[in-house]
């Protein structure tokens, strides 16, 4: 088992209640990631479906968890032969902190029909720069679980120049050696910097709703994330990011609103 499989597990209290420790190793400076908290929900939903892979998932963040102990409650809505809908809650001490909707299914390793290419040409990993280090006592550990390699016009916000547009991209695997799975692209589809720091805005961004999509089952070795926003209006604003393997296929896309950061 690995560091992040560790982190994400849920145990099986009966069927339809979890038993899941939240990790303080994936802090944005306090809060925990959606996307890693994403993972966690997901865990319980997948094993207590009929079907191996949360092909969609739709979700709510309420007020933000804390590291600990907690529970997924989960609420099988429906089930067929190919697909199950699942609602699931994420709870501490009896209060709900997260509300999802995933779907289950099962994917093959098929071809697909057809496919468009990335939105936006990559740099290769050798050209791509590296975020400093977090400041000691930022309460920043996310940054340690994940490799991240940016575009580097997507990062000149870190020096006073940002582009001026709602964009982020970055080549992305975990720390640890680990194979991309289902788990692994939900904490990518959120783990961008928000893209309103490229448009010069920054701060804490909360995310109020996260949807994302599994497209396929990712190749081993890098993956490319694209996020671009197309509106910021009245405090808030809307993040895309499409995830492609190492293989040139996409295996994730995400929607997500949140909060223009403040400070």
């Amino acid at each position: 088992m690995t560091k992040f499989d560790e982190a994400t597990q849920a145990i099986r209290v009966d069927e339809s209640t979890y038993d899941v420790c939240l990790d303080p190793g994936y802090s944005i400076g306090g809060p925990l990631n959606g996307g890693y908290l994403m993972a966690v929900l997901l865990r319980a939903v997948v094993d207590a479906s009929p079907h191996e892979h949360p092909v969609t998932t739709s979700a709510q963040f309420l007020r933000a968890p804390r590291p600990g102990p907690g529970q997924v409650r989960l609420e099988q809505i429906k089930t067929g032969r190919t697909a199950t809908m699942t609602r699931a809650t994420l709870v501490q001490e009896g209060t709900s902190f997260i509300e999802a909707l995933v779907t289950t299914a099962t994917l093959g390793d098929v071809a697909p029909d057809w496919t468009d290419g990335p939105s936006v040409a990559m740099p290769p990993v050798e050209r791509c720069l590296k975020l400093p280090d977090p400041s000691p006592g930022s309460g920043i550990t996310l940054n340690a679980q994940m490799e991240m390699l940016f575009d580097p016009p997507t990062v000149g916000w870190l020096d006073g120049r940002p582009t001026g547009r709602p964009e982020s991209r970055a080549h992305f695997r975990l720390a640890e050696p680990q194979d991309p799975d289902p788990y692994v692209l939900a904490l990518a589809v959120d783990a961008l910097p928000p893209v309103v720091f490229s448009a010069g805005m920054r701060g804490w961004a909360p995310t109020v709703d996260l949807t994302w999509h599994l497209r396929a089952l990712p190749a081993p070795g890098w993956l490319t994330l694209i996020g671009s926003g197309r509106l910021i209006s009245d405090g808030w604003f809307d993040e895309d990011v499409e995830v492609w393997d190492s293989a040139g296929r996409l295996v994730a896309q995400s929607r997500q609103l949140a909060r223009v950061g403040r400070g």
